[in-house]
C-alpha cells in the first residue's frame, strides 16, 4: 500500500468517524445493546421516587425572567446590625471557650 493511499484511507476513516458522530445516535448504547449488557429499553423509576417527584415540574422557559422574589435585600445598615450581632456571638462564645481551658 502506497503512502497516498494509506493517506487517503486515514483520512476517510476519521471523516466517517467524525459524520457518524453528528448522526444523532449513541454508539456506546447502541453496542452495549449488541453486546447484550443492556436490554435498550430505560427500566421506570423505583416507587419511592415516583411517589416523591412531582408530576409537573414547571420548569421556567430559556430567555424569561425569573418571578419576583417575596423578600427584598438587606440594607447596608441591616447587614452591619446583623454583623455586629455574629461578632458579638463569637466573642461570647470564644470568652466561654476560653474560661474552659
Amino acid at each position: 500500500m502506497s503512502l497516498r493511499s494509506f493517506s487517503a484511507l486515514c483520512l476517510g476513516l476519521t471523516m466517517a468517524g467524525a459524520l457518524a458522530g453528528c448522526s444523532g445516535g449513541n454508539p456506546a448504547r447502541d453496542l452495549a445493546i449488541a453486546a447484550g449488557v443492556t436490554g435498550g429499553e430505560p427500566k421506570p423509576a423505583p416507587d419511592f421516587v415516583s411517589r416523591t417527584r412531582r408530576a409537573n415540574l414547571d420548569y421556567i422557559p430559556v430567555g424569561t425572567s425569573a418571578p419576583q422574589r417575596r423578600y427584598r435585600s438587606k440594607t447596608a445598615s441591616e447587614v452591619g446590625d446583623a454583623e455586629a450581632d455574629l461578632e458579638r456571638t463569637r466573642a461570647g462564645t470564644t470568652a466561654r471557650g476560653n474560661q474552659l481551658q
